[in-house]
């Protein structure tokens, strides 16, 4: 009599490669950027299979990504000082993967059908900073008077005078900058691989021009913009160097600005430009034009008021005050036996 073989279900990791580099850039036509976060999502959950589970990559397969295995996995990115939106994207990511995994095997579809099933997490959104007037100018004033700190400045005072996202930074190329002429600009590639021109103030584009003239003395138009070099192979900056350099000027700010957040990464200086421009008066419209916003709702998360907005707005309507008119009327002593008073 023949003995029955059970089929093993595919092991969890054996669809990686062909869901990031074949199916997301090439069918799914998402942009680098997204690629990227939902790779260091998948990333993680390895890690967390590894330390929390002792799982092998090797062994792990698809019905072992069970519900408690996700919840545990958001448990382990809490104590990692995840915030609630940034486990959310994660856990986006291993649906969104799972989901692929069920068409290329339909045993598989169980599983995604019970990760989908999960709802996000949702607490209370912690107000986000921006930094204040000094804050600000002592950071971008902490770089030393050397190469590298010509460097580090360009890059702080690019970052905040466009209001532009980090991944839009890494991706300029020599062939997007236009620094001559009335209005100078730089061509961005956003989220999306769309495309939008945002002007640079008459400063920071001759901060620009002097970094250009140390760092790109031969230029090739196909260089990026901010490079490093790595066993002779030069690319774009990585994005973990970026916020390695602001929080290190963030760092010897605090020294002297005591309002210097305890946290600071390159997406607070776009929320700070913004902020000021709408302090400042720009119309939120324009504003959502900088930021490279489709839509409005999404740069009103930038339009906070400041105090002063407030404080002008209340006392430009007058607060009506009636008269005080004693609504008890009699002798003292007795409305006071009444209230229960001697």
């Amino acid at each position: 009599m023949k003995a029955t073989i059970k089929k093993q279900s595919a092991l969890f990791f054996s669809f990686t490669w062909d869901f990031l580099c074949e199916y997301l850039p090439k069918q799914a036509g998402h942009s680098s950027e997204t690629i990227e976060s939902y790779r260091d999502s998948l990333t993680l959950f390895r890690r967390f299979l590894a330390d929390d589970l002792h799982k092998s990559i090797g062994t792990f397969r698809f019905p072992d990504c069970t519900k408690d295995c996700i919840f545990g996995f958001r448990d382990y990115l809490k104590r990692r000082g995840n915030k609630f939106s940034t486990i959310n994207v994660r856990v986006t990511a291993i649906r969104a993967y799972l989901h692929y995994a069920a068409d290329r095997d339909v045993s598989v579809q169980s599983v995604a059908l019970s990760i989908s099933q999960i709802k996000p997490l949702k607490g209370a959104q912690a107000e986000e900073k921006a930094l204040d007037e000094d804050a600000l100018a002592t950071m971008l004033e902490a770089p030393p008077l050397t190469e590298m700190g010509m460097r580090d400045r360009a890059i702080l005072i690019i970052l905040y005078d466009s209001a532009m996202r980090l991944g839009e930074l890494l991706s300029i190329r020599l062939s997007d900058l236009s620094l001559e002429g009335e209005h100078p600009c730089i061509l961005l590639h956003g989220k999306g691989n769309k495309e939008r021109r945002t002007p640079l103030t008459d400063k920071s584009a001759r901060h620009l021009q002097q970094y250009l003239q140390t760092f790109h003395a031969e230029p090739s138009r196909d260089d990026y913009l901010f490079s490093t070099t790595i066993k002779g192979k030069t690319d774009k900056m990585s994005r973990s160097n970026v916020q390695r350099i602001v929080k290190q000027y963030a760092g010897i700010a605090r020294s002297t600005c005591s309002d210097m957040p305890d946290s600071v990464h390159p997406h607070m200086l776009r929320r700070t430009r913004a902020t000021n421009l709408y302090q400042d008066g720009v119309e939120l419209e324009l504003v959502s034009a900088i930021l490279g916003h489709e839509r409005l709702d999404t740069t009103k998360i930038y339009a906070k008021p400041s105090i002063s907005q407030m404080h002008e707005s209340m006392e430009s309507v007058p607060t009506p005050v009636a008269d005080e008119r004693p609504l008890w009327i009699g002798d003292e002593d007795e409305m006071a036996r009444l209230c229960g008073l001697r």
